[in-house]
C-alpha cells in the first residue's frame, strides 16, 4: 500500500507494502491519508510522520500478536483485547506518568473511526464499542506541562537577549567588512574582505571554497559564512527570546514570514503568524510591543529581518528565518525538513550561559523546552491578573486558559495561599477576632463596638472570669438556645466565643491552654492536629498574644509555671476542643 500525502505544497509518498496484514494496513493507510488531506494548515510533516510511525508500530503489533492468522487478518477479526494489550505495552515502553500512551491511542483511534465510516460492517460489535474511548484511565494521565521556576525563565530570557545582541555585532561587523572588499577574482582570495564581497553577490561559501587559506584561517567556511548569514546555532537564542517575550507557540515562531509585521501604532505593532492546531482559521494576529530595541518584541523582529535580509533575497524565501547550512552551505529556510536547527542548538546555549545548572522544579538540572517558555510567560499573565480568568484567557476559552495553563504545579502554592485566605476571610466574618482589653480597659484588639464601662470594670475585677477568659454577658451566650439562659458550654470553648474578653489577668491560664495544645503534637499527625487544635492555637497566638507586649507575656509566663497544678488543665478539653 503506497499513498500520497501533501503537506506545505510539497507531495509526501508512505510506502506501506513491506508491512503484513494487508487486509487491515490497507483501509487504515486509506484512512490516514483521508486525515491528513489537506485543510488549512492544521498538520504539518513532523506531524504526520509521528502517525505513520505509530500505524506502523501497531500493525507491526498486530502481526505479531496474531500470528496464526497471517496475511489473512482482516478488520473483523480485530478484537478490543488487542487494544488494551497495545495500550499496555505503550505504558510499559514509555511509563505510567508519561502522556505519550494516551496521546498515541488517541491518534489511533481517530484513524480506526475514519476506517470504521469508511466500512461501517468492517469490526465486530465489541470492536465498535472499544473505539466509543481512546484509552483506560491508566493512561489517561495528561499531566499539563509546567511552568519553569522563575529565576530559570529570566535566566534564559537575559542569556538570549545577550546572545542576539553578539549574532547583530557579528553580522554588521562581517558587512562593514565586505564593504571595503573588492571582486577577489581580479584582487586576489587572500584578503577576508574580498571573500566577504564575493558572497554578498553570490551566496555563502561551499565546500570547493574550504581550502582556500584565508577562510581556513578565519573559522573555516562555517566562521566565513557565518558573518554574513545566519546558521542553525543562531536560531535557538532567537526562538527562545521571542518565546520570553510573547508567550507564541514555538510552531508559530517557525513559521513566521518575512513580512509579518502589520499595523504599527502607538508604540505596538501586530505579528501575523500561522496556529497550525486551530484547523479552519490558522491565521492569527499578536499584538506586542514595538520600538528600536531587543527588549521589545517588534524590535527582535525587525532586527531578524535585517540580518536575513541578504539570505532572503539570494535564496528568493519569503520565510522570516533563513540560514546557511554548516555543512554546505547551502541557504534554506531554517526550520526546513532536516535543517539541523533543534535540542542540541538550544543545550549548546543554556550550557554557554550556566543555565543547564540551574535546577528544575522537579530538582533535575534545567533543559530547554520551548513549550514550558510559553506556559511560564502564560503563568506569568496569570499571575498578573490575579488568577481572574476573564483577564488572563486572552486567546483561549476559559477551559483551555483554566486546565493548561492555570491548573498547572507552578500555580498550586498560590492556589492553597488563596483557599486559604478565603477561608480565613469567612472565618473572620462568622468569628470576630478576641476582644482584648489592656490594664486600663482600653482595647487591644481591632474591634470597634463599645463596650459597657460595668462589663470591662467586670472584666477587669475577675467578677465574670469563666476560667481562660472573662464573659462579657454570661446570659447572652450565642450557644444558648433561648435568651436569658446561662451560657450552656464549657469555660474552654470561650477561645471562639464573641462574648469573651481577655486581659493580662488571664494570660497565665491562657498560655497554659496554648502549653498544653503544642504538647499535643506529639500525640497527633499533623492533619489531625490541625483539626483538633488548629483554631484554637490560631485564637490564641494571633488573636490574644499578639495584643501584648512582650513584658507582659513574659510575666504572666512566670506566673503560670509557678502557679503550677492550679492552671492544670481539664481533661475533657483535649477531647472536646475542635
Amino acid at each position: 500500500m503506497v499513498l500520497t500525502v501533501q503537506f506545505d505544497g510539497q507531495d509526501e509518498v508512505i510506502d506501506f507494502s513491506d508491512l503484513p496484514c494487508p487486509r487491515v494496513t490497507r483501509p487504515m493507510a486509506t484512512a490516514l491519508a483521508e486525515l491528513h488531506r489537506p485543510k488549512g494548515l492544521k498538520f504539518d510533516r513532523r506531524h504526520i510522520m509521528a502517525t505513520v510511525a505509530l500505524v506502523r508500530d501497531f500493525l507491526t503489533f498486530l502481526c505479531a500478536a496474531m500470528p496464526e492468522e497471517g496475511e489473512c487478518v482482516d478488520l473483523d477479526d480485530l478484537e478490543p483485547e488487542l487494544l488494551d494489550a497495545y495500550e499496555q505495552k505503550l505504558l510499559a515502553q514509555y511509563g505510567e506518568d508519561s502522556s505519550t500512551p494516551f496521546n498515541s491511542m488517541s491518534r489511533l483511534m481517530r484513524i480506526f473511526r475514519r476506517t470504521h465510516d469508511a466500512r461501517p460492517d468492517g469490526f465486530s460489535q465489541e470492536f465498535q464499542r472499544r473505539l466509543g474511548y481512546a484509552a483506560s484511565e491508566a493512561s489517561n494521565v495528561r499531566k499539563p506541562l509546567d511552568a519553569y521556576p522563575f529565576p530559570v525563565f529570566d535566566a534564559m530570557e537575559a542569556g538570549a537577549l545577550a546572545e542576539v545582541g553578539e549574532i547583530r555585532d557579528r553580522i554588521l561587523a562581517g558587512e562593514r567588512l565586505a564593504d571595503r572588499g573588492q571582486d577577489p577574482d581580479v584582487h586576489g582570495w587572500d584578503q577576508l574582505e574580498n571573500v566577504l564581497w564575493w558572497m554578498r553577490r553570490n551566496g555563502p561559501l561551499t565546500g570547493e571554497h574550504r581550502h582556500i587559506p584565508v577562510v581556513a584561517d578565519s573559522g573555516r567556511m562555517r566562521g566565513v559564512n557565518a558573518m554574513l548569514f545566519l546558521s542553525s546555532v543562531d536560531m535557538a537564542p532567537f526562538q527562545i527570546l521571542l518565546a520570553c517575550q510573547t508567550g507564541m507557540e514555538p510552531e508559530a515562531i517557525k513559521d513566521l514570514k518575512a513580512g509579518c509585521l502589520l499595523n504599527p501604532a502607538r508604540g505596538f505593532v501586530s505579528i501575523a503568524y500561522l496556529k497550525r492546531r486551530a484547523g479552519a482559521d490558522p491565521h492569527k494576529t499578536l499584538r506586542v510591543r514595538d520600538g528600536g530595541n531587543l527588549r521589545s518584541p517588534g524590535g527582535v523582529l525587525r532586527l531578524a529581518m535585517r540580518l536575513n535580509q541578504l539570505g532572503r533575497d539570494l535564496g528568493g524565501y519569503d520565510a522570516l528565518w533563513v540560514t546557511a547550512s554548516r555543512l554546505t552551505g547551502e541557504l534554506a529556510p531554517a526550520f526546513a525538513t532536516g535543517s539541523g536547527v533543534g535540542h542540541r542548538q538550544r543545550r549548546g546555549f543554556i550550557a554557554k550561559y550556566g543555565i543547564d545548572a540551574m535546577t528544575d522544579r522537579d530538582g533535575k538540572p534545567v533543559t530547554v523546552d520551548l513549550r514550558r517558555l510559553r506556559k511560564t510567560y502564560k503563568s506569568k499573565q496569570y499571575l498578573r491578573a490575579g488568577g481572574v480568568l476573564p483577564d488572563f484567557a486572552s486567546g483561549h476559552s476559559k477551559q483551555v486558559a483554566g486546565s493548561h495553563y492555570a491548573d498547572i504545579g507552578a500555580h498550586e502554592e498560590i492556589h492553597e495561599q488563596a483557599v486559604e485566605a478565603g477561608l480565613a476571610q469567612a472565618l473572620a466574618v462568622a468569628l470576630p477576632p478576641p476582644v482584648v482589653l489592656d490594664e486600663d480597659g482600653e482595647r487591644l484588639d481591632d474591634g470597634e463596638s463599645e463596650m459597657a464601662s460595668e462589663t470591662v470594670r467586670d472584666a477587669l475585677s475577675g467578677a465574670t472570669d469563666v476560667w481562660v477568659s472573662a464573659c462579657q454577658d454570661f446570659f447572652a451566650s450565642p450557644y444558648a438556645m433561648k435568651k436569658g439562659a446561662p451560657c450552656p458550654v464549657p469555660p474552654w470553648v470561650c477561645l471562639e466565643c464573641p462574648n469573651a474578653v481577655f486581659t493580662t489577668r488571664h494570660l497565665p491560664a491562657v498560655l497554659s491552654t496554648l502549653n498544653a495544645i503544642e504538647r499535643q503534637r506529639e500525640e497527633f499527625s499533623a492533619a489531625e492536629w490541625a483539626a483538633r487544635f488548629g483554631l484554637a492555637h490560631e485564637r490564641i497566638t494571633s488573636g490574644v498574644l499578639a495584643r501584648f507586649s512582650a513584658p507582659q507575656i513574659v510575666n504572666a509566663r512566670a506566673i503560670a509555671e509557678a502557679d503550677g497544678t492550679r492552671l492544670a488543665l481539664p481533661g475533657s478539653y483535649l477531647e472536646t476542643i475542635r
